[in-house]
């Protein structure tokens, strides 16, 4: 494979990247547009489902690439790892936003405010760092932007955490019983995306670190 180093990459991996991080972004935004202002929801949930299609079209175009690609910009394995991942993050919020429509929920709660922003700030977070794999003098900064997209994961689990805690305190029916296990459920799916997230971020570090 020394002939590999003298071969010209295929530099649209970056291009594929950039959008797909750039969906992932969109999509926080719609979720958190849909909690903070929750009306018409149906009509939202389907807007961010065709969001969630187009990440599955670009997901397919990089696996597409590879199969045709001799030299990449960096491992075959990260890059398939890295689109998976960025794929898996939208899947989640997608998934919470659907949810909030198949319950029924009257409206979010501010716990669901709280998710939803931390999940947009990962994606903007995200949408700063992946741009950054073109240009390995930026390494540094990428691998602060990680740890930050970390830090908010943390807090997304502390913040499930002391939810559950009490979630079923007011739960005296049968009505209200079924109202905390779809609030249990949700929280949890929204903390889940936050676990996307950090996933993303940690596929980022260990490409950051293997081509150091």
């Amino acid at each position: 494979m020394v002939l590999a180093r003298f071969l010209p990459t295929d530099e649209r991996f970056f291009n594929y990247f950039e959008e797909m991080v750039g969906n992932a972004a969109e999509a926080a935004r719609l979720l958190l547009d849909l909690v903070e202002h929750y009306e018409d929801v149906e009509r939202k949930v389907r807007h961010l489902r065709d969001v969630e299609h187009r990440g599955d079209e670009i997901t397919h175009q990089v696996f597409n690439a590879l199969n045709q690609t001799f030299v990449t910009p960096f491992d075959r394995d990260d890059i398939r790892s890295l689109a998976s991942r960025l794929d898996d993050f939208v899947d989640y919020i997608e998934e919470a936003a659907r949810r909030l429509w198949l319950f029924r929920i009257d409206r979010p709660t501010e716990l669901a405010h709280r998710f939803a922003r931390l999940i947009a700030e990962q994606a903007d977070l995200l949408a700063t760092a992946v741009p950054m794999l073109e240009d390995p003098k930026r390494s540094e900064a990428m691998l602060r932007l990680t740890v930050e997209i970390n830090r908010l994961e943390n807090e997304a689990d502390d913040e499930l955490n002391h939810a559950l805690a009490d979630l079923y305190d007011d739960a005296t029916d049968i009505p209200s019983l079924i109202k905390a296990i779809r609030w249990g459920e949700l929280y949890q799916q929204l903390e889940d995306a936050t676990d996307r997230g950090e996933d993303v971020a940690n596929t980022l570090e260990a490409i950051v670190l293997k081509n150091a």
